[in-house]
């Protein structure tokens, strides 16, 4: 009796199953198996830091979703944008930067790392066109990252036609909550890692808990998969100059991985993101870096006395760095297989390097 009903269920299904497909196409219901679990599989492009990559969970931001960067001022948010970007066309991609806040500088960018000939750039005049031309940049299916910098200089039409003064409740709220409603889906399908800067401001009279809110309504919050805050922690000296930042990032909320985790990187003035930081500071923490005192040490060899020597030893001994970051990705980000270090250099290289390098310091 049992079985009868259990049949009469599953031939109602193939019944429902061949109705949908014939008025919505193949593949609008299906069984989540081998082959559907591999068509929603997230893949990810790298964010330029090893540090937050491993935070990040999966190994960078997701494609195929919507991530939010916020923080205060100077906090490195465009930086961190413009790695991204550098990171997609290092894969080979495409990326877009609808930059409405009009403040991209080119020759930064290009210090990061950023090649400026095969960037997409738009410097929309009103947040309906900068949303529009985003929206059509995905449904192209030819973009791999698009950048919106950012939400709070998304100004819609009617505040620009108004005077300065006039109140316009809710304008922008509504533009950003319409144009995810539609973004959404058309994002998953091509698979683009679309990505919204936004910026901080704060609720008048909150006695209780963070009085800090981001522009733009709720609907981003709920429409990112990934939201990166940002803050500024101190300035990295070398003697009295002040030549960088280090920032904290907190990953507020992750969809594709565990949330709430923290981590801390450098940005270097002129520079960007400094990769040899995040390789000094996990190499510590992980036991494959000995530090005593100011001094830095991979097996036998000396990096140099202070971050800023050892950073510099390390960009200028490439096969050095390159194996360190081999062994922090082993032992702390085993499925980052797309962000992985590609041929790093066997141990046998590396003991080789490092016994040249301890032989030149003999001599020395």
């Amino acid at each position: 009796m049992a079985t009868d009903a259990k049949k009469d269920k599953l031939a109602a299904l193939e019944i429902a199953l061949g109705r949908i497909e014939k008025d919505h196409g193949k593949g609008a219901v299906m069984r989540l198996g081998e082959e559907a679990a591999q068509r929603l599989s997230t893949e990810v492009i790298p964010t330029g830091s090893l540090a937050l990559d491993i935070a990040l969970g999966a190994g960078g931001i997701p494609r195929g979703r919507v991530t939010e960067i916020y923080g205060s001022e100077s906090a490195g948010k465009s930086t961190l944008a413009i790695h991204i970007m550098s990171e997609t066309q290092k894969l080979g991609g495409i990326a877009a930067y609808v930059d409405a806040e009009h403040a991209l500088d080119p020759s930064y960018a290009s210090n990061c790392g950023l090649s400026l000939d095969d960037l997409l750039i738009s410097q929309p005049d009103s947040g309906e066109q900068a949303l529009d031309i985003t929206e059509q940049l995905v449904r192209s299916g030819a973009v791999d990252t698009i950048v919106v910098d950012s939400v709070a200089a998304l100004v819609p039409q009617a505040e620009i036609e108004g005077d300065i003064g006039d109140t316009h409740v809710g304008l922008q709220a509504r533009l950003m909550s319409q144009a995810l409603r539609k973004l959404t889906s058309t994002i998953h399908h091509s698979r683009t890692a679309v990505i919204f800067i936004n910026q901080l401001r704060e609720k008048v009279g909150i006695s209780y808990g963070s009085p800090e809110v981001t522009p733009g309504g709720r609907a981003l919050k709920f429409y990112s998969s990934v939201r990166i805050d940002l803050r500024r922690t101190e300035s990295i000296k070398q003697g009295s100059d002040i030549i960088g930042s280090r920032v904290r990032a907190r990953v507020v909320k992750n969809k594709v991985a565990a949330p709430f985790r923290v981590t801390e990187f450098d940005i270097m003035f002129n520079k960007g993101i400094s990769k040899m930081g995040d390789l000094l500071e996990l190499g510590v923490n992980e036991g494959i870096l000995k530090k005593a005192g100011a001094f830095y040490s991979y097996g036998d060899t000396r990096l140099g006395q202070g971050r800023e020597n050892s950073k510099d030893f390390l960009a200028q001994h490439p096969e050095i760095a390159e194996s360190i970051e081999s062994r922090v990705r082993a032992k702390l980000s085993p499925q980052t297989d797309n962000a992985a270090t590609e041929n790093p250099p066997s141990e046998d290289d590396v003991n080789a390097i490092l016994a040249t390098l301890s032989d030149q310091e003999e001599k020395e």
